[in-house]
């Protein structure tokens, strides 16, 4: 059995966990918006179901897809100490774009220039 970055290593899998983010999918929808062959999408989402990635709803010849979140939780939780790495980044590039924007002025044309 994979372990959850195994199974999220892979960007094909991690475009069909993208698209079940919204809703519940058929296998042929998943085909159409991820542009790959249906064998291919179905090994996929057997892997992602077989590591508990997603539920199958069964109704009658169509089975519906759809993401549980409880693996990506044990993703988050070890990212958990990492947080503060891109937070602190994140918080200063606020404070600029704040300082800049307090700057900003415009011109006879309307387009905005920093002082």
């Amino acid at each position: 059995m994979l372990t959850t970055f195994e199974v999220v290593a892979q960007p094909i899998r991690r475009s069909i966990l993208d698209r079940l983010r919204g809703s519940e999918c058929l296998v042929g929808e998943l085909v159409e918006a991820i542009g790959l062959t249906q064998p291919l999408v179905s090994k996929h989402l057997r892997v992602l179901r077989d590591a508990g990635f997603v539920n199958v709803r069964v109704d009658g010849p169509r089975r519906w897809y759809s993401l549980r979140p409880e693996p990506l939780a044990e993703l988050d939780d070890w990212l958990t100490p990492y947080r503060w790495m891109w937070e602190t980044h994140l918080d200063r590039l606020g404070i600029h774009l704040d300082t800049t924007a307090e700057r900003a002025v415009p011109d006879d044309e309307g387009d905005t220039h920093v002082r």
